[in-house]
């Protein structure tokens, strides 16, 4: 829903002013019909709040914003800069993202500090990472920079499986994963594709489900991200008081759960890719420093498994979430990295026996086939003028 204030000034007058979730605003009226939706006045109350709180005149113009309802904005001042988080709190709890950045920060993990904080408005002042993430890095200096990155990342990520406790977490437990799984079928297969399964269709589904679930089950538990990609590490610069890169961001949906998830959002990467053989050795040195730490003790090839089987879960999922953000939430530009993320799970199910049945449900439904209509279709209804 789109809300609109209108008002109509006095001939003369010089500003407008109204109540808006219990602050009030002034802003010069510089055209007798005002029209302001609301996002213009929550980011007009963000920079007036910025300002207040760090008692100083601030520019503000928008960074991005996510797949939530999350916008983000970088306010800049004569001496400093900070990242102003919007995220409205009728859609919005900012309470896991504070709680667990604080816990993070604590243990030493690159996050971004957060200046000052309104809950009950929900705006943020965070450290600023800077624009280039991981994603864009790597897209800019190919696989010249790809060994540094990913080293760097999984260094990162070691020492938050290591050194942060997870255990107070919501738990990655049966109920979630489950509820997860039925995102594919739900919004890729029946609003996406318009697929109508019948009663072994969804056998087919449900006996890879359990396969899934049981593999995420036995594997050892750690602090889990859940978003550890390439969009959401930040490359920092180096610099005589720089942290190390990258910059962790996008943490509060982090649960208790899997050794392997966090590894295969970032090495299975539904936004780039790499050669298998380059992934099969970034995963050998992972496994080699996880047991060295104490965090597992399995041969690589229990571990491989693991790997393999957590990312089918990961990016059958994922593929939901794109589909539902294209028809619930208006947000398109997703359903470009499905087909890049289907292969991966068209990958793995070729290697593995308790997956072959599932293989061959995806190409019989031809969803490959689907989508590249769909997405044919898109970018034809979007170039029509």
């Amino acid at each position: 829903m789109r809300i609109v204030c209108r008002g109509t000034l006095k001939a003369g007058a010089q500003n407008v002013s109204w109540k808006f979730t219990g602050l009030e605003y002034t802003m010069p009226a510089t055209n007798p019909q005002l029209k302001v939706t609301m996002s213009d006045l929550r980011q007009q109350q963000l920079l007036q709040w910025a300002e207040q709180t760090l008692q100083q005149p601030l520019h503000i113009h928008p960074v991005s914003g996510d797949a939530s309802f999350r916008r983000y904005f970088r306010v800049q001042g004569e001496h400093c800069r900070w990242i102003a988080m919007d995220a409205p709190p009728d859609k919005e709890d900012s309470r896991p993202f504070v709680a667990i950045a604080r816990q993070l920060e604590a243990a030493q993990v690159h996050v971004p500090h957060i200046e000052a904080l309104d809950l009950a408005h929900g705006f943020m002042l965070l450290e600023d990472f800077g624009d280039v993430s991981l994603l864009d890095a790597l897209q800019a200096d190919g696989e010249s920079a790809a060994q540094q990155h990913y080293g760097d990342a999984l260094r990162a990520l070691l020492h938050m499986q290591c050194q942060v406790d997870g255990r107070q977490l919501p738990a990655y437990d049966r109920a979630l994963l489950s509820r997860e799984m039925t995102l594919f079928d739900d919004w890729l297969l029946g609003t996406h594709l318009r697929i109508e399964l019948d009663a072994s269709d969804r056998e087919i589904i449900q006996q890879t489900a359990e396969t899934l679930i049981a593999n995420a089950l036995e594997q050892p538990r750690v602090f889990v991200h859940r978003d550890y990609h390439s969009r959401n590490l930040m490359v920092i610069a180096p610099g005589a008081e720089a942290k190390p890169s990258p910059g962790i961001i996008d943490f509060q949906d982090a649960v208790y759960g899997p050794l392997s998830y966090d590894l295969v959002s970032l090495l299975r990467d539904c936004y780039i890719a790499w050669p298998e053989a380059q992934v099969a050795q970034w995963v050998a040195d992972y496994h080699r420093e996880a047991q060295q730490h104490g965090l597992c003790d399995c041969p690589l090839a229990t571990f491989q498994r693991w790997f393999d089987l957590m990312g089918v879960q990961r990016h059958l999922k994922a593929m939901g979430i794109f589909a539902r953000l294209k028809h619930r939430d208006g947000k398109p530009g997703y359903l470009h990295d499905i087909p890049r993320t289907l292969a991966y799970v068209e990958a793995v199910c070729g290697k593995y026996t308790a997956l072959h049945d599932f293989a061959a449900l995806l190409q019989r439904l031809c969803v490959r086939q689907r989508l590249e209509h769909s997405l044919n279709h898109s970018l034809a209804a979007a170039a029509a003028p």
